[in-house]
């Protein structure tokens, strides 16, 4: 799925994000934990290591395929490889018909039906503004991305911001090729367990993965188990807004956060995708999505997300559920001189419209709060450089957001 910013949470589970992958490229995967006093994955037959040590897990490819279905799985084509080599066969002028393993649930494609274009504008520009630097997306890709690391590699970068956060040995860390996303945090067998996509994995990416799924996603988890709101029933009696578009929108800021050019490409070519996609069928969408991405590959996939759930994709249609990525993103920076980022951690999966009106009824003794935010003049400073990077205005941004 994700190109490549992490994807979207179809629910969450105990606190923490409950999500699977959307569909499989292929069987290899390996599990460790990172593992500390009183917090190890024991697997069958294995000794404890020392303190702080990466260890083989016992899961294999049919364990991670035996998790109860949801709803990104429910939305993924059964036939969408052979639909694929169809469509390329075809030379693109063909539309799929797409099937799924079960029906769709019809509440959830009547949710996700239509698509916005409040922020149409500005997505067109960031993406522009990128196209003007870099030439091409392939190119950015390369440039801003860095060359893929070895597992070695990957185990280091882990170990090391786990450390940062403070949350060794808590959470089960896979390695995969089986992913269509960039990485997803899921809870599996009652342990919340984050799967990195190998070809993913780019030297100036992997630690802003991390961010948006264990310094935004996960770290939100544990403050939300805390509150008097972490059940449905809670946020009820608390009245609260959901936790989107906030969730994604501040762990996409997160995942580009210290990048010298944070350009929110990503959040903003999903945006468009599916505002098109609306008013398109599948072979003109990815007809139209060539002027800003030269691969088939990748404009496939665009097009697979923003399709999902429709069987004849020759009609217009959409899955708009990607749009909260952008929307979070722009509300967040609109508001940013007024959120208290530290306490929209430490409240857990609240909004940043609902921060000051909780903070009485908070349980804030012992929060967690993400490490990149302790210096909260540079972090404030990092989200002024993401508006200028990506050419936002903010008077645009007041008017089309009001009080």
């Amino acid at each position: 799925k994700q190109g490549k910013d992490s994807g979207p949470a179809p629910g969450r589970s105990n606190g923490h994000r409950a999500q699977l992958q959307e569909g499989r490229k292929g069987q290899s995967k390996e599990v460790y934990s990172l593992e500390t006093t009183g917090l190890a994955l024991r697997q069958p037959g294995s000794d404890r290591e020392k303190w702080g040590t990466l260890r083989a897990g016992a899961a294999g490819p049919a364990h991670l395929g035996s998790r109860s279905p949801c709803l990104l799985v429910a939305l993924r084509p059964r036939n969408v490889e052979t639909e694929r080599e169809r469509f390329f066969r075809e030379r693109f002028a063909y539309d799929p018909q797409f099937e799924y393993a079960e029906p769709v649930p019809e509440a959830v494609l009547e949710k996700y039906r239509d698509a916005s274009d409040r922020f149409v504008a500005q997505a067109i520009r960031i993406i522009h503004a990128v196209l003007e630097k870099y030439g091409t997306y392939e190119s950015f890709e390369v440039a801003t991305g860095g060359r893929l690391l070895s597992k070695c590699q990957i185990w280091s970068v882990i170990r090391k911001y786990m450390q940062k956060e403070g949350c060794t040995g808590e959470v089960v860390v896979q390695l995969t090729d089986d992913l269509l996303s960039q990485a997803v945090m899921m809870v599996e067998d009652s342990r919340p367990t984050l799967a990195i996509n190998l070809s993913g994995a780019r030297q100036f990416w992997l630690e802003g993965m991390l961010r948006h799924e264990i310094g935004t996603h996960y770290i939100r988890g544990v403050n939300n188990t805390r509150q008097p709101w972490h059940s449905s029933e809670g946020r009820k009696q608390y009245s609260l807004k959901p936790a989107n578009p906030t969730e994604e929108g501040l762990a996409s800021l997160h995942s580009v956060l210290f990048r010298k050019q944070p350009f929110l490409w990503r959040a903003a070519l999903l945006y468009y995708t599916i505002e098109r996609a609306s008013r398109l069928s599948f072979s003109a969408l990815f007809q139209d999505l060539e002027q800003y991405v030269q691969d088939a590959g990748i404009r496939w996939e665009y097009c697979v997300r923003a399709k999902r759930g429709q069987t004849d994709t020759s009609q217009p249609g959409c899955f708009s559920k990607d749009q909260v990525y952008l929307d979070g993103i722009l509300r967040i920076l609109r508001h940013r001189q007024t959120i208290d980022f530290p306490l929209l951690a430490a409240l857990g999966k609240v909004s940043y419209e609902d921060v000051n009106r909780l903070k009485e009824f908070g349980v804030l003794e012992k929060a967690r709060i993400p490490h990149f935010m302790q210096d909260l003049e540079r972090y404030m400073k990092q989200l002024d450089h993401i508006v200028t990077t990506n050419q936002l205005d903010e008077q645009e941004l007041e008017e089309l957001l009001p009080e």
